[in-house]
């Protein structure tokens, strides 16, 4: 009896080892812990982890939409977090890409709000008061120092020569905004963004958001349509008194070109289905919304995976040109 015993108990033990062999990993990168891709994407992992049978799911910390792209393109990240202008780069090798990364689409997810943030006592009212102005630009491998470099020449501003530059994250920029050691940075983010707050919340600090509406035409004659005006409405950060012009960009859920059609199909549906849960981790996931996904359009080609679950869900692609 002990020896039929010890065997259960062996072949028990191989069965749970090779279940967990056989277990799927999925790596999401997604961006600082400052930002609003880190808490979306540990919210993300965890729908994965339940909705799709056999895997396991964790959010990665990264410098955000630039290092996602090369992440997922190197095969050391299965699923990212990014800008749709980087991604746009990313695909046709251009910008911070030496060579063509054949990423895909599976969920237009919602629009990035382009945060030009100072304080009070700064003197800095407007765009062109940033000039001789020590300021930073976002992580070194963002798509935030991207755009941010974009909007500067869009005011006729040199980011190398008429501003002092920092690479710093949101969070690093935030602490040293609260130092005096730099005038004001840039964010592109989700609304309200923890590393914002935080600042807008400081006591003795009172937080100035900058309007910069008036760039999106400047940027999209140089750089297409990959930008639309938007706003942040009063009171999004406490003390913001008063709506604020900026400019948008829509953030993308990305996989490799190369992923299984059936994965991409699962992780596709389990975003879209799982909403109401994103949405409880932070509040962007509510604007999360199938008839963005042809309408507003994303600028590298979705999944075919993706492709099919919108397919069965009524959308269809607009009609090539």
């Amino acid at each position: 009896m002990r020896k039929v015993s010890l065997l259960l108990a062996g072949a028990l033990a191989l069965a749970a080892g090779l279940a967990h062999a056989q277990q799927r990993r999925i790596s999401i990168a997604t961006g600082g812990t400052g930002g609003v891709y880190y808490p979306l994407g540990g919210g993300l992992a965890n729908v994965l982890s339940k909705a799709i049978p056999g895997t396991e799911a964790t959010a990665e910390v990264t410098s955000a939409s630039v290092d996602n792209i090369k992440l997922v393109g190197a095969g050391k990240a299965d699923v990212a977090f990014t800008l749709g202008d980087t991604a746009a780069d990313g695909v046709n090798g251009v910008g911070k890409f030496k060579e063509k990364v054949p990423v895909r689409s599976v969920a237009v997810l919602y629009a990035n709000k382009s945060q030009w943030v100072t304080v009070e006592g700064t003197g800095i009212t407007k765009m062109q008061d940033l000039k001789g102005r020590r300021i930073a630009t976002g992580a070194p491998g963002s798509g935030t120092e991207i755009i941010a470099i974009r909007i500067l020449e869009a005011y006729g501003l040199n980011p190398d020569k008429d501003v002092t530059r920092e690479k710093l994250s949101v969070a690093e920029s935030v602490n040293a905004l609260k130092d005096r050691k730099i005038d004001a940075f840039f964010w592109s983010g989700g609304v309200p963004t923890a590393a914002v707050t935080d600042l807008a919340a400081t006591p003795g600090m009172k937080i100035k958001l900058l309007d910069h509406a008036d760039a999106v035409p400047k940027l999209v004659q140089k750089w297409g349509p990959l930008y639309v005006k938007g706003n942040i409405p009063a009171k999004s950060y406490p003390g913001q008194e008063a709506d604020v012009g900026v400019a948008d960009v829509w953030n993308l859920l990305v996989v490799s070109d190369k992923m299984d059609e059936k994965l991409a199909y699962q992780i596709t549906k389990a975003v879209f289905e799982s909403k109401d849960e994103l949405a409880g981790v932070h509040a962007e996931a509510k604007n999360l919304d199938l008839k963005n996904q042809y309408s507003v359009g994303s600028p590298v080609p979705f999944h075919p995976g993706a492709a099919r679950y919108f397919a069965e869900k009524g959308l269809k692609p607009p009609a090539k040109k």
